[in-house]
């Protein structure tokens, strides 16, 4: 199933655990001391929660969850064909997941993250193979690296 994916930074985990249980009327589907995600069919959903935003509290980016990397390649097409500045990420460790990742930035400034998930990692932070170390910016005319999830 693919979900809208949403992810906020927030400075007390406990207490963003409770509400955000209360709030959806179900535990979380992934608790670690730094980070929870609800997977939710109804609405269909993977809302995540992190300690990670550097003393930043509030929305960290938004996104596309897909269970094809068919449906992920379709969006970085799209992107692409529209000359809209992206950038990937193969093999990424992030949120205690590995996943093929698509970025891209709004208008308002607002990231876009399309992903689909191979698995589950031990860490939140890392790299699944030699591949995920790089990550590009692609534009018509020229290539910047990035991190996941900054």
């Amino acid at each position: 199933m693919n979900r809208i994916h949403l992810h906020v930074y927030v400075e007390d985990m406990p207490e963003a655990v409770t509400f955000y249980t209360d709030l959806f009327g179900s535990k979380p589907t992934v608790t670690k001391d730094d980070y929870a995600k609800w997977l939710m069919d109804s609405p269909s959903m993977n809302f995540a929660i992190s300690t990670k935003g550097q003393g930043k509290v509030g929305l960290s980016h938004l996104g596309i969850q897909v269970d094809e990397r068919s449906d992920l390649s379709a969006i970085t097409e799209r992107l692409k064909y529209a000359d809209r500045q992206y950038w990937e990420q193969k093999g990424q460790t992030c949120c205690y997941a590995v996943s093929d990742k698509t970025w891209a930035t709004d208008p308002a400034g607002i990231k876009w993250e399309s992903f689909v998930t191979d698995g589950e990692s031990d860490t939140y932070y890392g790299v699944s193979g030699d591949e995920a170390e790089v990550e590009k910016t692609y534009t018509s005319d020229r290539v910047e690296q990035k991190r996941c999830c900054s």
